[in-house]
């Protein structure tokens, strides 16, 4: 489990959060997907090092 990947990725889930809201706020669709791209990469991040942890678990 690496604790740094996690926090990279929780730290661009909110980064993610804002820009959507802030594209909301201000009829910026452009913002609005951007923000919720980020969510999704962070997502993409918390599954592999979930998958990393399950794979470890079982080796060991």
């Amino acid at each position: 489990m690496s604790i740094e990947k996690r926090v990279e990725a929780t730290a661009k889930n909110i980064e993610g959060k804002l820009q959507e809201v802030v594209g909301e706020v201000t009829g910026n669709p452009q913002d609005k997907a951007a923000g919720k791209a980020k969510q999704d990469e962070s997502k993409v991040i918390h599954t592999t090092e979930n998958i990393k942890d399950k794979i470890k678990e079982i080796i060991d």
